[in-house]
């Protein structure tokens, strides 16, 4: 019988070789009693949706010894009637795909137009996601950079963008509007400087955030009919407070999802999942009814933040970067040993933080405020030189 340790080499010597050493993707998931690290919404789902898909599911419990509908039309319809009375652009169900979350429609996009052989671009930092499914599906991943090398600096420029498409060739671009985990909405000049420069790519706009864009902020879903090689990614887990139901959709030229259908797995959406969706989109108000709320939690994190020295990055999004911080790893222990949790997203004196319902953020910005003197970059300057 195989020692533990003698398992261990054997799996890693098995392994590819570019996956050896890795660490699986995940954010800590920690039993305390404010979680704000993963941009949840905090609200649960509304009783009456509750009881809708409860009834909607004792149907499908009864057949769930047939396959589920493996083009998920009812589902389809459904979203294409979200996005169209939510957009105001035209779209039809050729036109949009669905899988289990977000990452699962981003991965079906890889199969199909990256892997071995090609380069998937994207602009760092943004969401980790993107560079994982790429390299993992055998494609080269390149980190395109921000900010015009400015320390500190998290803008993406037409300019900047579209050169360093031009020097990588790639198959597959990753813009995100708003980006993740700036928060920042997306220029749209910038998506049309990719889409020149890049002549041979798919070019992927990720909005998982959309529904937490400030006033006037425009979606990419206004540039699919005129440009077939674009793809706008979103989700049902943040605005719809539906993370757990795992539904992420695009929308794209109908040419490129017939494409898609090429690499999704059988009956890749088991029939729960597609009704649970689907009654969720039936009362898609009354599950949005808590984005307003939500961006007030988050204009309030800015102006608080702010008020006590930090730098948050305005957001169009349901979360804030904020940075000013002596020491990132410290500050995030101090605030979880006063139970809360935020993200630590890499990024040297910047934590990521979700805005969460009233009491939550209060909870944040009453910690914060408590360790602000010994943890802000500027603060803990002046008390050193003093």
């Amino acid at each position: 019988m195989t020692e533990p340790a003698g398992a261990a080499a054997e799996v890693q010597r098995l392994l590819r070789p570019d996956l050896r050493g890795r660490t699986a993707y995940g954010a800590p998931q920690l039993d305390v009693p404010v979680r704000l690290n993963t941009n949840e919404n905090s609200y649960p789902v509304p009783q009456v949706v509750v009881d809708a898909i409860l009834e909607a599911l004792a149907d499908d419990v009864a057949s769930l010894n047939r396959y589920p509908d493996r083009d998920f039309a009812d589902l389809r319809a459904a979203l294409t009637a979200y996005v169209v009375r939510h957009s105001g652009v035209p779209v039809t169900p050729e036109q949009v795909w669905a899988g289990n979350g977000s990452n699962e429609v981003l991965s079906h996009v890889v199969q199909a137009f990256g892997g071995p052989g090609r380069v998937a671009l994207g602009f760092t930092p943004s969401y980790s996601m993107h560079p994982i499914i790429s390299e993992t599906l055998g494609a080269t991943w390149v980190d395109g950079l921000r900010g015009a090398g400015r320390p500190g600096a998290f803008d993406l420029t037409a300019e900047a963008a579209a050169e360093q498409a031009r020097t990588h060739h790639p198959s597959v671009v990753f813009l995100c509007s708003p980006n993740n985990p700036t928060g920042t909405a997306l220029p749209f000049e910038v998506i049309a400087a990719v889409l020149e420069a890049a002549p041979d790519a798919i070019v992927v706009v990720d909005e998982a955030y959309a529904e937490f864009a400030r006033a006037g902020t425009r979606s990419a879903l206004t540039l699919v009919a005129d440009n077939p090689r674009l793809v706008v990614t979103r989700t049902m887990s943040k605005a719809f407070a539906f993370a757990g139901g795992r539904l992420g959709y695009l929308v794209a030229a109908p040419e490129v999802v017939d494409a898609l259908r090429l690499v999704r797995l059988p009956y890749h959406l088991s029939t729960p999942t597609q009704t649970i969706a689907r009654v969720a989109l039936e009362h898609a108000e009354l599950m949005l009814g808590t984005v307003e709320v939500i961006k007030a939690q988050r204009d309030r994190i800015v102006e608080r933040l702010a008020a006590l020295g930090a730098t948050p990055v305005a957001s169009d999004s349901n979360f804030v970067l904020f940075g000013g911080l002596a020491d990132e790893k410290a500050t995030w222990q101090a605030l979880l040993d006063r139970g809360v949790l935020v993200r630590d997203v890499g990024i040297a004196h910047h934590l990521r933080v979700t805005a969460g319902d009233p009491e939550e953020t209060t909870a944040f910005l009453e910690a914060m405020a408590a360790i602000a003197p010994t943890h802000l970059a500027t603060t803990h300057q002046q008390e050193t030189v003093a």
